[in-house]
């Protein structure tokens, strides 16, 4: 079982960014989807509190070491202040910014994880291709190396902080016929010749975080910038996204329980047949089930966490987390509108808001129906499940 008890540290964290996420975020969250523009304002906001560098190595202007649980809480916190915040600033902590840290030399640290840790500079996470992205291994973008530099060409789709970032992870193949083998990761820096950045609109949700599609039309690259290994990429990207889940299941915790929370603000205030709709049954079998499932994914992430913390596999647990707490989550802002009524169905409610983002936390980091693969194969390869 996972130890809920938080430390001494950890609840100072929470404290703290709850704290400014109440003050500072949430009050803006409503306008700043309307407008659909990055907020630079939050973004240098959680860089006065060190978000941007948690775990990242003190010399290089990070917080020091920070375990999962640490980044899972602050995610929560976030996100239940505002989706979109939380997602522009995971996808450049968790996962471009820990790229270079776990798989970066020397020189690509002094070079790029300072500036990334104090929030000065934005990192970008390029995968995902218009041909798809549960198939990763199947990526179109190429990578020919000539006296030294790479050249790449090809396009990424659904890039959350594409346009605002300054240093891109892209994966490339190097050789098709190698399969996931021929992969390799680089760090492309915005300014590059021949790359162009096309800005996504029209978002269901999250429309505050930016979303763009990335051309490579011969970008140069030079070797200094290749990230890892040749033909490791693959496997690079996959031990990014497998710790990633963890942070999406606690993004996922913090848009349902925002979502839970102005339920029962609501519940206790509407009023039907001359009571508050809180003390008629039906609502309150809602509310129960609403926050019986919360709190299960939210077992579920710090388990997951935990479990990365003592430095062990978690491949299953993580899948587990993201698959449970993002379908929770959708459930949840459902339910919360339908407690909501026609007040729901309106700007005026946060309510909605939540129900229009809960949907990437389905899709993102890997579908869920990709995750039940993977955890299925996971089980199916235990000892204790072999006959």
């Amino acid at each position: 079982m996972p130890d809920l008890m938080l430390t001494e540290e950890e609840q100072m964290l929470q404290t703290t960014v709850r704290d400014f996420v109440d003050r500072e975020i949430a009050p803006r969250a409503r306008e700043a989807d309307e407008k659909g523009e990055f907020q630079w304002e939050n973004w240098r906001g959680l860089a006065d509190l060190g978000l941007m560098g948690l775990g990242i190595e003190t010399k290089y202007g990070g917080s020091g070491p920070a375990g999962y649980r640490q980044v899972s809480i602050a995610a929560e916190e976030v996100a239940r202040g505002d989706a979109s915040t939380s997602v522009s600033w995971l996808a450049h902590l968790a996962l471009g910014t820990e790229c270079i840290a776990r798989f970066g030399t020397d020189d690509q640290k002094e070079r790029l994880l300072t500036p990334l840790a104090s929030g000065e500079a934005v990192a970008a996470f390029g995968l995902t291709e218009p041909s798809g992205g549960s198939d990763a291994a199947a990526l179109q973008t190429t990578a020919t190396e000539r006296d030294g530099t790479y050249f790449l060409n090809g396009s990424k789709m659904f890039i959350t902080n594409g346009s605002v970032a300054s240093t891109i992870v892209v994966f490339a193949t190097e050789d098709r016929s190698k399969g996931y083998k021929g992969i390799s990761a680089f760090l492309v820096q915005k300014d590059s010749p021949g790359l162009t950045i096309n800005p996504m609109h029209g978002k269901l949700g999250m429309r505050s975080s930016t979303t763009d599609e990335i051309v490579f039309q011969d970008t140069p690259v030079s070797s200094n910038n290749l990230l890892g290994e040749r033909g490791r990429g693959f496997n690079l990207a996959m031990e990014i996204l497998t710790q990633s889940r963890i942070i999406i299941a606690a993004q996922s915790v913090g848009i349902g329980q925002s979502a839970l929370e102005a339920a029962v603000r609501f519940a206790q205030l509407r009023e039907t047949f001359g009571k508050p709709i809180a003390q008629h049954q039906a609502i309150q079998l809602k509310l129960a089930d609403m926050a019986t499932k919360i709190q299960a994914a939210r077992l579920l992430t710090y388990d997951a966490a935990a479990k990365k913390d003592r430095g062990e596999r978690a491949d299953l647990e993580a899948g587990m987390a993201k698959l449970f707490a993002s379908e929770v989550c959708g459930e949840v802002t459902m339910e919360a509108l339908r407690i909501h009524g026609g007040y729901g169905y309106i700007k005026e409610s946060p309510v909605e808001r939540y129900y229009r983002d809960a949907p990437l936390m389905i899709i993102g980091e890997g579908t869920n129906e990709i995750l039940r693969v993977v955890i299925a194969r996971q089980l199916l390869r235990r000892p204790e499940y072999q006959i």
